[in-house]
């Protein structure tokens, strides 16, 4: 009798979890960018989405940022699982799609990668990139940074020639054993210099052209934002700014979509 009660109580957890699930609504894939929580600059949702192409033309992975304003009481690795599955990233056979989403108000994100792509981009080096290259951004409320610093460890990673894809088996035997350690040095070092890359980039723009940001006080604290924030972007936790309304808030395109792909739930998450 107690086996059957623990049977029915497992059955009923695992049907309200489905359908808390099915209950979950996201939103429409509408191009390689796609920022409903409206916290992404303009020139970083093109440049991104071009970087995500690129990729997409040369070896068929498809590659997507969303930001959302809620993840509706879900956690962020039920939510990025579900909508990868929604959106039906990367091609039907190969799997070969990733994810990263940032949602803004509970302060979480994640990197959610398909099948194919599990042995390749595996669940260290997400975090990696997660914690080392995106969470110092967000933290300081840049959300622009953090995306690009992310595509940056993701495309450090992912591209390569794609003549050189092939089973992770068959690696592993052609290769010596340090092998493996010297592509993940090489990994840290990609995100890292990309990370410092980006900061130094904005040290040069604000010194060769000077202007004045301001301070605003987010949990307690002082946050500078910067001109090209303030001017646009809600670039703190909890910002009333928003970009113009002339900006579209997710780069679209007509003819994308998801090529059937799905996700197992690898990747990693994160949170500041």
């Amino acid at each position: 009798m107690r086996l059957l009660r623990a049977s029915v109580a497992g059955l009923l957890a695992l049907s309200l979890a489905s359908l808390a699930a099915f209950a979950l609504d996201f939103p429409p894939l509408t191009g390689r960018v796609v920022d409903q929580a409206n916290v992404l600059s303009p020139l970083v949702r093109s440049d991104v989405a071009a970087q995500s192409k690129e990729l997409e033309d040369k070896s068929g992975i498809q590659l997507v940022v969303a930001t959302v304003p809620s993840l509706q009481g879900s956690d962020i690795e039920t939510y990025a699982n579900q909508l990868f599955r929604a959106w039906q990233l990367g091609q039907a056979q190969k799997n070969n799609g990733v994810l990263l989403l940032v949602a803004p108000n509970e302060r979480k994100l994640r990197i959610e990668v398909g099948y194919g792509l599990e042995g390749t981009l595996t669940d260290a080096l997400a975090s990696t990139i997660v914690s080392g290259a995106i969470v110092p951004h967000l933290k300081r409320g840049d959300f622009s940074g953090g995306v690009e610093a992310g595509i940056h460890g993701i495309m450090a990673v992912l591209r390569t020639d794609s003549s050189q894809w092939q089973p992770q088996a068959l690696v592993a035997r052609s290769k010596p054993r340090w092998f493996g350690e010297y592509v993940i040095m090489f990994v840290l070092f990609s995100v890292f210099f990309g990370a410092f890359a980006l900061f130094i980039k904005d040290l040069i723009g604000n010194i060769l052209h000077p202007r004045h940001g301001h301070y605003v006080k987010r949990h307690g604290r002082l946050v500078y934002v910067s001109p090209r924030h303030s001017s646009g972007s809600s670039s703190s936790w909890g910002g009333s700014g928003s970009f113009d309304s002339s900006s579209s808030s997710s780069s679209s395109s007509s003819d994308f979509s998801g090529g059937g792909g799905s996700s197992g739930g690898g990747g990693a998450s994160g949170s500041w």
